[in-house]
This record gives structure tokens, C-alpha cells and sequence, in this order.
């Protein structure tokens, strides 16, 4: 939706410095509304990869192994949702079917808290964090959904930050 997070491009570029004056770029970054911003599941921001980077040798996971583990993930979720013909993924439960489906542990309850407290969350951006945080202990093979991958999917919520433009 917006291009590096500001209009000259180079918002939190590794190697160029932003031109935008003060406050330009949280001017800049308002142009989309909070309420749309909770409808996104996962906030990633991407920054340039530098040369030696893409020209590094070193190995990385093969996508034929993240396919598999996709595929997996998927099959859990059709075997969880098998009941309801009309769901197929974590993304489209309810917030009853959320509350059912994704149980924490207190010490994830805690970590949740303090997330929503911090970023000032709404319950909408919690039944979010608790989907993905499910799905991504799907693609680890995870039965629970740990502390690891709600903090995870903490993490996917960059965009709710306050003042995450400086």
C-alpha cells in the first residue's frame, strides 16, 4: 500500500537517508486509518536487500521444505475446521471459534496483555494476533500454540506501533 513509508522512498533505507522533514513521514504513514490497519493480519515491513546480501552463499531453507510444511499446516487446519465445510483456515474463524481453537498458556496470557496495553491493540488486532500466532504453530508442527509464536505474531503487528515512523 504505501511504497517505503514516506514520499521520498527511503524511510529506514539501510544505505539512503530520508529527505522528508519532521513529522512528513507519520503524515505520510496516517494516509491509512487505524481501522483498516486492524483488517490486516500481518504488517511486514520490507527494506532493500544490499548486494553482498543476494550475493551471499549462504544456504538458505529450500522451498521445496517450506512447501511441505505449508502443505501440512493446511491439512491440520482442514482437519480442524472438517466440521465446517465453509472454513478451510485459521483466518476464518470467528472470535468464538478464536477463543475455542487458540488457548495460551498464562505466561502467553501475560505476554498478550502487555502487547495490547503497549501498542494500545483493539479486540479486533487480538483475535488476529491469536489466528496467526495458531497458524504459525501449525507451520511448526506445534500442537499449542507457544509463547515463541504469539510473540511472533506480535511482532507481524508493526504497523499498530505508536509513533513506529519516529
Amino acid at each position: 500500500m504505501l511504497s517505503q513509508g514516506c514520499p521520498c522512498g527511503y524511510y529506514n533505507h539501510p544505505e539512503k537517508e530520508c529527505i522528508c522533514p519532521p513529522g512528513m513521514v507519520q503524515k505520510y504513514l496516517s494516509k491509512i486509518s487505524g481501522p483498516l490497519l486492524d483488517r490486516i493480519d500481518l504488517h511486514v515491513e520490507v527494506t532493500p536487500v544490499n548486494f553482498s546480501e543476494l550475493a551471499s552463499e549462504r544456504l538458505a531453507e529450500k522451498s521445496e521444505l517450506i512447501r511441505e510444511r505449508v502443505i501440512k499446516a493446511r491439512e491440520v487446519q482442514m482437519a480442524r475446521f472438517n466440521e465446517r465445510p465453509d472454513l478451510h483456515a485459521n483466518a476464518q474463524m470467528s472470535a468464538q471459534m478464536v477463543r475455542d481453537v487458540c488457548k495460551i498458556s498464562e505466561a502467553g496470557q501475560n505476554l498478550l496483555k502487555k502487547a495490547m496495553e503497549k501498542l494500545g491493540l483493539s479486540a479486533r488486532a487480538y483475535d488476529r494476533i491469536l489466528k496467526v500466532a495458531r497458524t504459525i504453530a501449525d507451520l511448526g508442527g506445534s500442537e499449542d500454540i507457544q509463547i515463541e509464536h504469539l510473540a511472533e505474531a506480535i511482532q507481524f503487528r508493526s504497523l499498530d506501533r505508536e509513533g513506529w515512523a519516529g
